[in-house]
């Protein structure tokens, strides 16, 4: 582990990003496990250096040197009294830093705005989406001076114009720069017109949704109680008494405490989410592995102090109603906190101005009390871990309900299934930060209701089938649902791997073999590698595993296989979400993008 070098106030020299420019900076804080420095400019400008990067000041004091009289002579006589000095040249791809300039002859103090801007190259023709040929930097720098021109000249600055470059190219690079501006004009209205744009149906598709969800899961789960059960023959009689007990919805809160204190702890790394629209970038705590340990552990003592833990399956139904209720109070509340939010908090659709919408999609986007963020921890912790665990409950009646000595071939086999699932979400917890559930939408009646009680109650619905519906399969078709299910994760894990690794460093060196597209924005779109066979191949990988779950289930009924139609139904919406938001995001490249990868999720299907 290498030592740290420099202390936290320290005033160093720091190398400003793309140039071999040093400036005085002052180290802020060192990060451990990416043994950066986080270093704030003259300027309040913040940047993470290496340590390669930083130089202690003494290294750069001026040193006097001796000038032979010779020299000295020479050259006074190469500059006449009245000829002007050139001003310095700049680096060749230098992002120049903030700071002010002097008008000498007027005593003017201008200043220049702090956000450096970044140098794009831009395409000089293409051949079926594909780039030929790049403008050389010099056009790119010049863009970048007439960019800062412009937007002066806009708020009525004064501005020192210094020229790098021949301006023979002013022809090219103005009409570059013109289509540029175009471009992002066009982002931005999309942008606007996106908050105008409502999701499921508006105000009346949410409000049917509200009411149906908890109605459909409540139908679902009392046919599967059935024995013979049927769709058409359905006979609820259910009574309050059926749906409520004071007893059981105590147990779930209990429930819900027990993971927030595993949240809490100060186990594993803390790292920093996705920049939001105020500059701000959160700080989480990856230990959900840690709290699924934790929760295997206290299931363990359970056990061991014969517990029984057929308690939930017993209160199956009230178990269900105290998640919903808890739910309905949850998403209350955080819609009631979020009218005393500030505005760069709230997410595009609690912007809306639609009540029963913004109480549905969730108006705030990161809710907080303190530090424990209430949509990172309902997003993974209650309902997974849940889901893993009921699936154990259900493990354990099958085998009381049948009278069986060991489990059935198809209850372990959806029980491994889904707990390597639910262990390799937690495994990779770190890459749910850029999900669309946490960057895009806010945290409401959907994500409350979706997380703490579709996912634990509706994923599960194999197993509960199983309990009460004797299904025996050989092994060797258990081997070729197996190999089904290992294909499926396969794509899964390998695209997302993929996808994340490329997210925290498109330049790794182990990712060169990979191609891919610019964009206007700095950006670049993976056109290779499982990114480059369908858009999402994360999505094929689930839905291939989707349907190894149902398969243990047999074919005697529909209900076990609710789970494969859910999911497809799903992922298309949220794909087609997902492509909404980045046609917004990055305009034409995105439509160079699908040139390039014409298949949404199921290759030359779909």
């Amino acid at each position: 582990m290498s030592v740290r070098k420099y202390d936290s106030g320290e005033l160093v020299m720091g190398r400003w990003p793309g140039s071999c420019l040093y400036y005085e900076v002052q180290i802020v804080t060192f990060d451990v496990p990416t043994q950066l420095y986080t270093v704030r400019y003259k300027d309040g400008t913040e940047l993470e250096l290496k340590e390669n990067d930083i130089k202690h000041a003494a290294a750069f004091r001026s040193k006097k040197r001796s000038v032979s009289p010779s020299r000295r002579r020479s050259r006074s006589r190469s500059r006449s009294p009245g000829r002007a000095r050139s001003p310095a040249r700049t680096p060749k791809n230098a992002l120049q830093p903030p700071s002010q300039i002097r008008d000498l002859t007027k005593g003017d103090i201008l200043q220049i705005h702090l956000t450096p801007l970044k140098l794009h190259e831009y395409k000089v023709g293409k051949r079926n989406g594909e780039p030929e040929g790049i403008e050389k930097n010099v056009a790119s720098q010049r863009i970048t001076q007439l960019k800062v021109e412009q937007e002066m000249e806009n708020n009525n600055e004064k501005v020192l114009r210094y020229i790098f470059n021949p301006r023979k190219e002013d022809s090219i690079t103005k009409g570059i720069l013109k289509e540029e501006i175009a471009k992002e004009k066009i982002v931005k209205e999309k942008a606007v017109e996106n908050r105008k744009v409502l999701e499921f149906g508006g105000t009346i598709g949410v409000s049917f949704m509200i009411l149906a969800q908890p109605v459909l899961l409540y139908y679902l789960l009392l046919v599967c109680v059935q024995k013979d059960a049927s769709i058409f023959n359905f006979h609820s009689g259910l009574t309050v008494s059926d749906l409520w007990n004071t007893t059981v919805f105590g147990v779930f809160l209990l429930w819900i405490f027990l993971q927030a204190l595993f949240y809490l702890l100060p186990l594993g790394k803390i790292t920093d989410g996705v920049p939001l629209v105020n500059g701000k970038r959160l700080k989480y705590r990856i230990n959900g592995f840690h709290a699924l340990l934790l929760t295997a552990a206290a299931v363990a003592v359970t056990l061991y102090c014969k517990i029984s833990l057929l308690y939930v399956f017993e209160n199956y139904l009230q178990f269900a109603a105290s998640a919903t209720l808890f739910s309905i109070l949850l998403s209350i509340y955080l819609y009631a906190r979020s009218l005393k939010a500030p505005n760069n908090e709230l997410s595009l659709g609690g912007s809306s101005g639609h009540v029963i919408y913004s109480f549905f999609m969730g108006r705030e986007l990161n809710p907080r009390i303190g530090k424990f963020d209430l949509k990172y921890f309902t997003e993974l912790r209650p309902g997974l871990i849940g889901w893993v665990l009921i699936n154990l409950i259900m493990l354990l009646a099958e085998m009381k309900m049948q009278n069986r000595g060991v489990p059935s071939v198809s209850m372990i086999l959806v029980n491994s299934f889904q707990l390597l699932y639910v262990a390799h979400a937690f495994w990779n917890e770190e890459a749910v930060l850029t999900s669309m559930d946490i960057v895009h939408d806010g945290f409401g009646f959907m994500l409350a209701f979706g997380n703490l009680v579709w996912v634990p109650f509706t994923y599960t619905l194999q197993t509960f089938y199983l309990v009460n519906h004797q299904v025996d399969i050989s092994w060797t078709v258990a081997s070729a649902i197996i190999a089904l299910n290992t294909l499926g994760y396969v794509i899964f894990r390998a695209a997302n791997n993929q996808k994340n690794a490329f997210r925290k460093n498109p330049d790794d060196p182990r990712l060169a073999y990979l191609k891919t597209i610019p964009t206007s924005g700095g950006k670049k779109l993976l056109v290779s590698g499982w990114w480059g066979f369908v858009r999402h191949p994360n999505y094929l990988g689930d839905l291939i595993m989707a349907v190894a779950w149902c398969l243990p289930c047999g074919f005697n009924h529909i209900l076990p296989y609710f789970y494969g139609v859910f999911l497809t139904c799903l992922l298309i919406h949220r794909e087609a979400r997902d492509e909404h938001q980045c046609k917004i995001k990055y305009g034409l490249d995105w439509e160079k993008y699908c040139q390039r990868v014409p298949y949404r999720i199921l290759p030359y299907i779909y």
